[in-house]
């Protein structure tokens, strides 16, 4: 077969549905392989970066591998910040790039460009397919690998005369690749100690990361600890393991987490981390964090433990083996002065709402939003900045899979694109996007593909004429130096709502909240909700860069 169908047959074979996929020269050859292709959907971005973000909210939605594929040159190297992003958050994803002819690589040809030194240090793995033969097997351990152990992208890079080469193909079942054996099964004695560090412990805390979405794990986080009674806080991308409203839910931790999530784990004896890597952003001061207590991390990847905080018992394999394995060895313990403490921070430090000045509040237009999407099993997409922080501590996060946001890498212009994979994804289900004026702008370009696919997608703009995060900073670290954030000359998006052929709303005054909101989800097509929101308000808490968790700035005052 040729080598562009032996490409199709290990995506049928992969169970792959659905691509993302934006064509040029090098890969024409793929593209006319596709052309009338019945059993695989291909979704045309508008430009390759939102491909890649696209495929990883379906990948983070559904937990397959999504799959995103380009063109060489510039269209490989608009791939790479989506690469980057899906590594830095363990999203499974196989990227499939056009290159130059064999012959002429090292030769500076047209739209050439060294795919594998450019996405060395942003993915998993990569591969260059050199010889046709390889192209089943490559393609095929390229998602074997994206999946397995702590997932990620990888990249299989194949220049056209490959896809257009004539060969003996030979489709593999599965693959073996002797270097590489993750570790799924943790080791029963350690797992005994850890049971044994819990039930005797006194003041507790579960710290858990995306590893546990990943890892299908949440139930059994719950019901360990349920039994143990011990309290849980999550990191931005462990949202939705434990329900927000949990009594044992702290919500998230770190920079902007709660303060009682922040005073339990500087206070904790026992801290157990889950499919967590204490990045900087959750540790703070690392001679500050969780200074008391003993420290055990289960996690799958062996080079995420003890790497930036020490820790007592490292324990290495799936978190869905351990959970399980380690949950009828649990006691209960009443714990009553460890909660009593929680209990008081949380009466003298609670997340605030606070009163508007004549614009909307944005901390309550997520409170509204989820009241208003509460029934309709919604999954929350942000992009990178202020309103992604309010959408974290505000929105009451129910399910794993059903928030969608850009973690490790911040990455402005992720919102859109993931939450056109993320409705593909799950086309019954209803799908927000909560996006800023700055982000927003970034990949703006895919309004047109919501459009064209007409998604139900309901896009919450938060307008407020700033690079907000950014003039947080500089507003209480910075003198209120606001050097190049404003960006009140924004466009009436409205009308580019419009342009595109997207119903658009627009809330101005604290009183339509509800009552734009609720009929911008009731429209039975994609909408935008232009929200004027307050120009200056900031996220809280807040601890400052390099500070211990509980140096916390609280409101404004």
């Amino acid at each position: 077969m040729k080598g562009t169908r032996a490409i199709i047959e290990v995506l049928k074979s992969e169970g792959v549905t659905l691509a993302f996929a934006y064509p040029g020269g090098q890969v024409i050859p793929l593209f006319d392989e596709l052309y009338g292709e019945k059993d695989i959907r291909i979704i045309l971005p508008r430009h390759e970066q939102g491909g890649v973000h696209a495929a990883e909210g379906y990948a983070r939605v559904t937990g397959r591998v999504g799959v995103v594929i380009a063109t060489s040159g510039p269209g490989a190297t608009n791939l790479v910040t989506g690469i980057a992003d899906a590594n830095m958050d363990s999203i499974p994803l196989v990227a499939i790039t056009g290159q130059v002819p064999t012959h002429l690589i090292g030769n500076d040809a047209f739209q050439e460009v060294d795919v594998l030194g450019v996405t060395r240090s942003v993915a998993k793995h990569n591969y260059l397919v050199s010889r046709a033969e390889e192209l089943p097997f490559m393609l095929k351990a390229a998602f074997y690998i994206a999946r397995t152990g702590r997932p990620g992208p990888v990249v299989v890079d194949i220049p056209s005369n490959i896809q257009r080469a004539d060969f003996a193909a030979h489709i593999p079942e599965s693959v073996n690749i002797p270097s590489y054996q993750p570790k799924y099964d943790g080791n029963p004695r350690q797992i005994e100690r850890i049971a044994n560090l819990i039930n005797a412990s006194e003041r507790p805390v579960f710290y858990v990361g995306g590893g546990v979405i990943s890892s299908e794990s949440s139930d059994y986080l719950r019901q360990a600890a349920s039994k143990a009674n011990i309290p849980v806080t999550t990191t931005l991308m462990g949202l939705g393991a434990i329900p927000t409203d949990h009594p044992l839910s702290l919500g998230m931790l770190g920079m902007h987490g709660t303060a009682y999530a922040n005073l339990a784990v500087t206070n904790c004896d026992l801290l157990v981390a889950v499919g967590a890597r204490f990045d900087d952003r959750i540790t703070g001061k690392l001679a500050a964090f969780a200074p008391v207590a003993k420290i055990i991390h289960i996690d799958i990847d062996p080079t995420s433990v003890s790497k930036s905080v020490r820790v007592d018992l490292p324990v290495i394999g799936s978190a869905f083996n351990i959970l399980r394995d380690l949950l009828p060895q649990l006691e209960h313990r009443e714990r009553k002065d460890w909660f009593a403490r929680i209990d008081a921070w949380r009466l003298a430090s609670p997340l605030v709402v606070p009163a508007g000045n004549g614009r909307v509040s944005p901390q309550a237009l997520i409170r509204s939003l989820y009241s208003l999407a509460a029934g309709k099993d919604p999954v929350l997409c942000t992009d990178v900045g202020q309103h992604q922080m309010w959408s974290a501590l505000f929105w009451n996060h129910q399910k794993p899979r059903r928030w969608v946001s850009s973690g490790g890498f911040g990455t402005m212009g992720f919102g859109l694109p993931a939450a056109i994979g993320a409705q593909l994804g799950l086309p019954d289900n209803l799908v927000l996007c909560v996006t800023g004026d700055g982000g927003f702008q970034m990949n703006i370009q895919e309004m047109a593909t919501v459009a064209r696919l007409n998604l139900p997608i309901k896009i919450i703009l938060m307008n407020n004429g700033y690079l907000g995060m950014v003039r947080q900073w500089q507003e209480l670290f910075w003198d209120h130096h606001y050097s190049h954030t404003d960006i009140s000359d924004n466009p009436d998006f409205t009308k580019v709502s419009e342009a595109f052929g997207v119903k658009a709303f627009v809330l101005d005054r604290p009183a339509d909240t509800e009552k734009v909101l609720a009929a911008a989800l009731n429209h039975p097509g994609p909408a935008l909700v232009n929200a004027m929101i307050e120009r200056e308000a900031n996220v809280y808490p807040m601890v400052p860069a390099g500070e211990p968790l509980d140096n916390l700035i609280l409101d404004a005052e």
